[in-house]
């Protein structure tokens, strides 16, 4: 498109070119005719010129001869007065009147030297006007030859640079007929493409047809019923559902997941700078020890991550677990529960923090180096932190009561849903006030903290971070609550399924019974199996070839990581075992020892017994049961329940003995029973430490690929950013360029037009100025 683009403004510009063309080539025509013109009147001048110093030359030869004549007949004249003279005695005799010759001559000579200096006059005068004239003219003549020649060189100029943008178009006109055949010899593979596809297409045609009228055939023959007319039959069919509004549920979770990253990102950075104040800040704990409640109080900010990051981690687990081919619904979302149990442990660890953080700022009051003003702002705080743990008890009852819909518990109607969506974004409204006026509150407390002498830099800094963080979560509230308000409307409404055979949704009142929610379950299944029932079948095996494939895979083709669990697994089941065995092994030294105080302490009664049988056999039978689970009874708890004092003696003796044992073997026991447990809590504890490095190892492989990205997309960024710049820089020159040109001749153009009336202006005056000196020069000659 670009270069398509590019060759048309190219085209545009030759177009323009060729069109100006011919008016510069017509101008140059007309300068060329009127050049000639004046080179032709320029000769007739000259020639003019030349005839004026021919007749001047003639009269000059003339006057030359005139006065040669003069002086011939005043030499004559004075010759003939001094004859006279000299003969005048001779001609006494009177005179004839005849008519002197002298006075003829003197007549004609004055007639003649008037003449001539009327001549003189004259040719001196057109000598001056020719001078004149003709200085003038040769300026004139210079002024268009300068013209001339800068017109030609302009003419020359903007030829060759019409001869070289010709060139390089029609270079670009052969590309692009290359192109254009490049692209025919496409078009004809395309058609050529498009009828085997169409021939493929009336195949296909034809045999869907008759796959159509098979089916209709089966299904006229076969079906008994069309379950889609009835409707509590088809309350059992699989529900249809808009694919836009899930979509769309879709993207909008999807922006909530990231506006909730970002709000516990900020929380987060939130409690880890308050953690390091608290620490700098009543008692930095080297010249003041730190008290039990700011201890207790750095103890639970340092663990806010346990309680943010379920938060954020049940939201995503939420949205993947969104399909497209599956409707959504606060009824169906199961998933919103661990999300809302994972928010309410967060609100109560923000409860629990409460108290905590108002002792800490009642700490900060009762510092000798408090100011009045500087109480009244921590109260301030002490209010809005109140305020601002109030609002997210709110919200979390808000989601709370959301993420119960899908529970079978659930009584409220689906009419509700937009009234509790409305009062969660006014709620997030609220908390957005009130993490705004705690901003406020603890920046006014901050600037007055730091005017304080006994203010760190350290201090300084922490307290920066802090209202930075604060301010994040200001920006990160905002944008949750503008988001929650702006898509109120398709939260609030109900989305909605049909029935197959019904083109009336949830929303109408007269269907009848509706699909179950449930279905969506067995609906993924019977796609996933009609999926797997169109895909392609694997080549066939022979069957005894796969069963020992089946043994050889069994007994082989395990993996390292699956055997590597297993031996995991099994070592566990052995240390499991082994203290198991140790424990029966003492339990059975324990009842080894109690047997064999059993078994002394039966043959001593039957030696008693057998002495004193026959004095005393009613006595016995009547005071001793002598069974084995009596025996065993009195050997755990030490003790015989007999009457006869001799007995009683022998059974105190005896059972002292084994008290010390019993107490001995029973401290033995709670010992390896802790050591046990001990042991236990250490595999625990390396079983932890194996995989929070593995998932550190993972977090730090992800942090490496995701700089890595980021570097690339940078460097992306940079290049695309520099040839965004460079062909906005060209297509400002260029702009320019053709701008300027087309200025410039259009210029040249009113130049060559003004020169050119000039020109016709200033030949008229010498056209007009030559006929006034020829009438004059025939006047003078007549």
């Amino acid at each position: 498109m670009a270069d398509a683009q590019k060759y048309q403004k190219l085209a545009t510009e030759y177009a323009k070119l060729k069109a100006q063309i011919p008016v510069l080539k017509k101008a140059y025509l007309d300068e060329q005719a009127t050049c000639h013109e004046l080179k032709e009147k320029l000769k007739e001048c000259e020639q003019s010129v030349r005839k004026y110093e021919q007749e001047v030359d003639s009269l000059t030869f003339r006057n030359q001869q005139l006065s040669t004549r003069v002086l011939i007949l005043q030499e004559e004249l004075d010759n003939a007065e001094a004859i006279k003279k000299k003969h005048k005695h001779k001609h006494d005799a009177s005179p004839v009147n005849l008519p002197s010759p002298t006075s003829v001559y003197s007549e004609e000579l004055m007639s003649k030297i008037h003449e001539n200096e009327m001549l003189h006059k004259q040719v001196a005068e057109s000598n001056l006007k020719y001078q004149s004239r003709l200085e003038e003219l040769e300026i004139l003549v210079k002024d268009y030859e300068g013209k001339f020649s800068h017109h030609q060189e302009v003419l020359d100029s903007t030829i060759q640079k019409d001869k070289a943008q010709v060139d390089r178009l029609q270079e670009e006109k052969a590309m692009l007929e290359v192109k254009c055949q490049t692209m025919e010899k496409e078009i004809k593979s395309c058609r050529s493409r498009t009828e085997i596809a169409e021939n493929q297409l009336k195949t296909v045609q034809c045999h869907l047809q008759r796959q159509l009228e098979q089916s209709n055939k089966i299904i006229a023959d076969k079906l008994p019923f069309i379950d889609t007319k009835n409707r509590d039959l088809n309350g059992l069919n699989l529900p249809t559902h808009d694919r836009r509004h899930q979509l769309q549920a879709r993207e909008l979770v999807s922006q909530a997941t990231n506006h909730m990253t970002e709000l516990v990102q900020a929380l987060s950075n939130f409690y880890t700078y308050s953690e390091q104040r608290s620490k700098i800040y009543p008692a930095d704990g080297t010249h003041e020890p730190y008290s039990p409640v700011n201890i207790q109080y750095c103890k639970y900010l340092h663990e806010n991550m346990s309680y943010l990051r379920p938060v954020e981690q049940a939201l995503k687990h939420f949205l993947s677990t969104l399909n497209e081919d599956s409707l959504t619904t606060l009824e169906t979302a199961t998933e919103l529960l661990p999300f809302s149990t994972s928010f309410k442990k967060m609100v109560a660890y923000i409860n629990k923090l409460l108290p905590y953080q108002l002792s800490s700022i009642e700490e900060e009051c009762a510092v000798s180096s408090c100011t009045s003003s500087l109480e009244s702002k921590n109260m301030e705080l002490h209010a809005s932190l109140k305020h601002l743990t109030a609002v997210f008890n709110k919200l979390d009852s808000y989601i709370e009561l959301l993420a119960a819909q899908s529970s079978k518990s659930c009584c409220h109607p689906q009419k509700n849903h937009a009234h509790f969506f409305f009062h969660l974004c006014q709620a997030l409204k609220d908390l957005n006030s009130a993490v705004r006026e705690v901003s406020k509150h603890y920046n006014s407390k901050v600037s007055l903290e730091h005017q304080l002498p006994t203010a760190t830099q350290k201090l300084k800094t922490t307290d920066e971070c802090v209202v930075s963080s604060l301010i994040s979560l200001v920006t990160c509230t905002g944008k949750f609550s503008a988001f929650l308000s702006g898509n109120l409307e398709f939260f609030g409404q109900s989305a909605g399924y049909r029935t197959r055979g019904s083109s009336v949704g949830t929303d109408s009142v007269s269907e009848g019974p509706r699909s179950n929610p449930a279905i969506v379950c067995y609906r993924q299944r019977a796609a996933g199996y009609l999926s797997s029932l169109g895909a392609t079948l694997p080549d066939s095996v022979p069957h005894k070839v796969a069963v020992q494939n089946r043994q050889t895979l069994l007994s082989s083709a395990e993996s390292k990581e699956g055997l590597s669990k297993q031996l995991v697994t099994f070592q566990q089941r052995v240390g499991k075992l082994e203290q198991e065995k140790e424990h029966w092994m003492l339990e059975l030294q324990l009842l080894q020892i109690k047997y064999d105080n059993e078994i002394q302490k039966v043959k001593k009664l039957e030696k008693e017994v057998s002495l004193k049988q026959n004095t005393s056999v009613d006595s016995i039978e009547d005071n001793i049961s002598v069974t084995p689970k009596d025996r065993t009874a009195s050997s755990n708890s030490g003790k015989l329940l007999i009457s006869n004092s001799l007995l009683g003696q022998l059974d105190q003796v005896t059972g002292g003995a084994s008290d010390s044992e019993t107490r001995e073997i029973l401290i033995k026991n709670h010992f390896t029973k802790r050591i046990n447990e001990m042991m236990l809590q250490h595999q625990q504890s390396d079983s932890k430490c194996v995989a929070f490095h593995s998932e550190v190892r993972a977090l730090h492989k992800q942090l490496q690929i995701a700089n890595k990205v980021k570097t690339l997309a940078e460097e992306e960024l940079k290049t695309t950013s520099q040839n965004l710049a460079q062909l906005k820089d060209e297509l400002q020159t260029t702009t320019k360029s053709y701008e300027g040109q087309l200025s410039m001749m259009s210029e040249h153009l009113a130049g060559m037009n003004e020169k050119l009336t000039q020109q016709k202006d200033e030949i008229d005056d010498l056209r007009s100025q030559l006929s006034v000196a020829k009438h004059s020069n025939k006047k003078s000659r007549k």
